[in-house]
């Protein structure tokens, strides 16, 4: 008997033709830096409207006086932290989930995830509503609140975190779209979102027209109107069958397993923000005692950070997707390069903007302020820091390729140890009289070991199946790398 295979034949013994190829996604088997720049872009310009935003806030807030300006620097931090947590955090291990089960091939499964991910967002948004209803006015009042500026940080509080569900619905739904790959609907919602919330909140919070004037309450309503718009478009577009995923509420069935597939990377995710919020606190605290010039010009140099945070979490975001799908697929090597072309990528992204304000500082200062003893300390700060903000965008990068891969506990153990870090030799410094040049050194050297350790915790851990576990069947691509 031949051990030569039979060429197919149909019933009149004509040769069929070949069977289908495998379908290809560009995010499984695209040229990695293209598609990870095509990925990109669109969250650079939306999250640099973000950043327009938080400008136009402060400009308009500055005109109901100088308490209402005091209050939103109060309230701020635990709003980043509800964005980011919401968004980076627990989106991203959302994103991480669904990209996993299509890079599997298990279309079903993404969806069953989708609407896991969903009641997720609801019941955390639920927790920040209770929480800062509840304790919010005493978390303020431990701030440092008093007065006028306490009862304008309550009246903020008390309208935005009342509707803290929909900031956390609407980022786990961009997240469940990136999940899938696509970045660009996402982007232009949160660029809309941004146009949406300077002018309601401008318009509710100053009174503008036949408006009465609402104060921070109005600024504060502003900003979840125009989150629940957006929540309609995506719900729209999500439930229409639009996207690569179907979502399907009729005859759901709980499934813990789904959850703890989220859950697994969220929770753990969710540290970093806050020790990130905790660290800068502390960093804070320690400049206050070199008096208001030197605070001043720290705070210049810290929204040229919030800025440079939009680009490298643009590059970050954009791994999950597809460092997810090569994990599900099987393809380990493919995930690992694109954590290290994107790691390089965002490391030149921020750095060289950051080295350019560095050697001009004027470039950046000169927005902000005309003081001379701010200038001072600005130009200061971003010299010795501007250099080192290419290691935040490296461990930016290793945070998201972790989500991806669902190995993140590495990059929220770097940023546990630049917290300490920080805290140490910050104490160390205040006990020995440095000067505030010090501190700056102290932040750049955190970033390098951030960076470093972000970087080392990825080549350490194993994301492929441990020995004896079979890997999953790629069903998006062809033959595994």
């Amino acid at each position: 008997m031949s051990d030569i295979a039979e060429i197919p034949v149909d019933e009149q013994e004509r040769p069929l033709p070949p069977p289908p190829r495998p379908v290809r996604s560009a995010l499984v088997d695209g040229p990695i830096l293209r598609t990870l720049l095509s990925l990109a872009w669109p969250n650079v310009i939306a999250l640099s409207a973000g950043t327009c935003t938080v400008i136009a806030e402060t400009s308009y807030i500055g005109r109901l006086g100088v308490e209402a300006l005091a209050a939103m620097a109060l309230v701020f931090p635990t709003v980043i932290l509800t964005m980011t947590m919401s968004g980076g955090a627990m989106g991203g291990a959302v994103a991480s989930a669904i990209a996993r089960a299509l890079g599997a091939g298990d279309r079903d499964r993404a969806g069953t995830l989708a609407v896991h991910a969903m009641l997720i967002g609801i019941s955390f948004g639920l927790v920040f509503m209770l929480g800062m209803l509840i304790f919010g006015p005493r978390l303020l009042e431990m701030l440092g609140g008093r007065g006028d500026v306490l009862t304008h940080a309550i009246a903020y509080t008390q309208v935005f975190f009342g509707g803290a569900v929909l900031p956390w619905l609407l980022n786990t739904m961009a997240g469940i779209l990136r999940g899938t790959g696509n970045m660009k609907l996402p982007s232009f919602l949160i660029l809309n979102s941004a146009a949406w919330q300077i002018v309601l909140g401008g318009t509710l919070g100053l009174g503008l027209g036949p408006v009465p004037q609402l104060g921070m309450r109005g600024v504060a309503a502003g900003a979840l109107i125009a989150y629940t718009m957006n929540i309609g478009i995506m719900g729209w577009y999500l439930f229409s069958g639009r996207a690569r995923i179907a979502l399907r509420l009729r005859g759901l069935r709980i499934q813990w397993a789904m959850f703890f597939d989220i859950l697994k990377v969220g929770a753990i995710a969710c540290f970093s923000p806050l020790q990130s919020v905790l660290t800068i606190s502390i960093f804070t605290h320690m400049l206050a005692k070199f008096g208001t010039a030197i605070l001043a010009g720290y705070g210049v140099g810290a929204r040229l950070e919030f800025l440079l945070t939009s680009i490298a979490f643009s590059f970050g975001i954009a791994c999950v997707p597809m460092v997810g799908m090569a994990i599900g697929a099987g393809r380990i090597a493919r995930a690992r390069r694109i954590a290290w072309i994107a790691s390089a990528a965002a490391f030149v992204a921020v750095g060289a903007p950051a080295c350019l304000v560095a050697i001009f500082p004027d470039l950046w200062v000169n927005i902000f302020t005309d003081s001379a003893a701010v200038r001072a300390a600005s130009h200061q700060y971003l010299s010795t820091v501007g250099p080192f903000y290419a290691f935040f965008g490296l461990a930016t990068t290793m945070y998201f390729s972790s989500q991806g891969a669902a190995k993140v506990i590495g990059p929220v153990l770097a940023q546990t140890a630049r917290l300490i870090y920080i805290s140490a030799v910050g104490w160390w410094l205040l006990t020995h009289e440095a000067t505030a040049q010090s501190f700056f050194w102290l932040a750049a050297s955190s970033m390098v070991v951030l960076g470093l350790l972000s970087w080392s915790s990825v080549v350490l851990t194993r994301w492929g199946p441990r020995e004896g576990k079979p890997a999953i069947t790629p069903a998006l691509s062809g033959a595994a790398d």
